[in-house]
């Protein structure tokens, strides 16, 4: 396989935006992506788009077709993806299997998502139907998201000890990141008291200890080494990428299973965990090479349990890591130095590829206001429902 650079990074600002369309979103992150990369849109071969469940121009979501139609037809393969939350990392992959393979040399991949109103549930307008999981969930236990990860959160609480105040710590340690993060949704501090006496969501999680939804959009330019060359030095190295799926046994419950298979030496939260392993044996690094970590924060809960299920530390470990600044943007485990979901909200299929904005930006030491000092190696890891998991590992 051949050597694959990102070249540019681009994202539109996270928020609501009720008068812009995905088509929108996805072109001014397009736009920044290509400026960045110092390359023209006649020079894309192909684009990678992580597809919508939620609002579609042509009643399938975001499609990469759809972009182009809207741009400048030159040709170009479209390859539309799914994975909902993991759509964008899945995207990633695909579009570098594009240009290892030497199918092309200059590919985008992009996410756009205009998200409902409240919490990530049923759809709104759903059949009743035993067969779809989002309706027996709602039938039989009324449960939105949270109470998925506050199950967790509950589990975290009785196997570690795991104090309301930590949990607390992990949401002000997010919105401290996020104030001079221009891209963030939410960039006003708060403290722990004001985290705990925020409304409680699921016991024993706070809304602030919890991500909103977003409006949003973030795309990538990826080239072969021949671009790279032209870069002036920009380009990163894709290190390593991976999309997995989960393995049977996983512990963890899954949205919108109302059961699951656990069993004993089962891997928690296993698609994510066997994509990281994966991206980390590609790239040939270990724990100690990772300068920072971007992950899916959709609460306070995986801040410090993924850390942990990746390897970077004991199980119960993250709870002290935190505690004395471990994972703070000068510790020694820089955990969503960006604000995370947290701070921005979830904008579903475009999360994971800004994700890679981020610690693109974090590399080349453009992250100002939230600079990870000298960093070299990032990874990001993100969860899709059906049991998807993604992770890029970019290195400079």
């Amino acid at each position: 396989m051949r050597s694959v650079h990102l070249l540019g990074a681009g994202a539109h600002p996270w928020g609501k935006f009720p008068g812009k369309s995905q088509v929108e979103l996805a072109r001014f992150a397009i736009a920044e992506a290509l400026g960045d990369a110092g390359r023209e849109w006649r020079e894309v071969e192909a684009m990678v788009a992580a597809s919508s469940r939620f609002e579609g121009g042509m009643g399938w979501g975001l499609h990469a077709n759809e972009i182009v139609q809207n741009s400048s037809e030159h040709g170009m393969t479209c390859i539309n993806v799914g994975g909902a939350c993991a759509a964008g990392a899945i995207a990633f992959t695909t579009a570098h299997a594009l240009v290892a393979s030497g199918q092309c040399d200059l590919a985008i991949a992009v996410g756009a998502e205009r998200m409902p109103k409240g919490f990530i549930a049923r759809p709104p307008g759903g059949a009743d139907d035993a067969g779809d999981h989002d309706f027996v969930r709602w039938r039989a236990l009324g449960a939105t998201n949270p109470v998925y990860w506050a199950m967790e959160a509950r589990r975290r609480q009785h196997d570690h000890g795991t104090s309301a105040r930590t949990f607390a710590q992990a949401s002000v340690l997010m919105h401290d990141n996020a104030i001079g993060n221009r891209r963030a949704r939410y960039r006003k501090a708060c403290t722990v008291e004001e985290v705990l006496a925020s409304p409680e969501v699921a016991d024993p999680l706070h809304l602030l200890e919890i991500c909103a939804v977003s409006d949003g959009a973030a795309a990538v330019v990826l080239g072969s080494e021949r671009y790279a060359r032209e870069s002036g030095g920009r380009a990163l190295r894709v290190a390593g990428c991976a999309a997995a799926t989960g393995t049977f046994g996983d512990p963890a419950m899954r949205i919108p299973m109302v059961s699951g298979n656990p069993r004993e030496g089962g891997t928690h939260t296993s698609e994510v965990v066997n994509a990281v392993n994966r991206a980390m044996a590609m790239a040939g690094i270990g724990h100690a090479d990772v300068d920072l970590l971007e992950i899916a924060d959709n609460s306070v809960w995986q801040i410090l349990a993924w850390p942990e299920l990746f390897g970077f530390a004991e199980p119960g470990q993250a709870d002290w890591m935190l505690e004395h600044g471990r994972l703070g943007i000068d510790g020694d485990l820089p955990v969503n130095p960006s604000g995370g979901f947290l701070s921005f909200g979830e904008a579903t299929t475009a999360q994971a590829l800004l994700q890679v904005c981020e610690v693109a930006w974090q590399l080349r030491g453009e992250a100002e206001g939230h600079q990870v000092p000298d960093a070299k190696v990032g990874m990001t890891a993100v969860l899709g429902l059906g049991a998807n998991g993604g992770s890029v590992i970019l290195q400079r």
